[in-house]
């Protein structure tokens, strides 16, 4: 018994005198405090870099929102000027003005397919294929003529 008694008081001087000594208590103290301040300072970075992420998503929407905005606006200009009002009424309503006459012609007859086609656009691919590929880059990029 005494031998436990022993072993008793010597485990408590230990604690007391070895373990919760001054210099061990604030040491422990400070790697404490300096965790806790390196959590505190990565959660607030962390958070920061989230809300600057959804900060920079949300000026990207504004942006795109506001050129919609703005094409919208112009749409409804255009559709109320003069130029739409005729265009419309010559399309849907089958008016035309005085001294026109209105022909119609099949969505895809001949005479529609070459509608806007010209003979020079031909002319000036023929005139590009006689010169050799370096002469096509001198001319492109001094202006060369021949």
């Amino acid at each position: 018994m005494t031998e436990m008694r022993t072993k008793l008081r010597k485990f408590r001087y230990w604690l007391k005198h070895d373990l919760f000594s001054l210099r061990l208590v604030v040491l422990v103290l400070a790697i404490a405090i300096c965790l806790a301040f390196s959590w505190g300072a990565i959660s607030a970075m962390s958070r920061n870099w989230a809300l600057a992420q959804e900060l920079i998503n949300r000026q990207h929407e504004l942006a795109l929102l506001e050129l919609e905005v703005d094409t919208l606006e112009l749409e409804n200009e255009y559709y109320l000027s003069d130029e739409y009002q005729e265009l419309a009424a010559r399309k849907y309503r089958n008016k035309k003005l005085p001294g026109e006459t209105m022909i119609y012609l099949p969505a895809n007859s001949e005479t529609a397919k070459n509608k806007h086609k010209t003979a020079n656009t031909n002319q000036a691919e023929f005139e590009l294929e006689n010169y050799s590929n370096f002469q096509q880059w001198m001319q492109f990029l001094f202006g060369a003529n021949r």
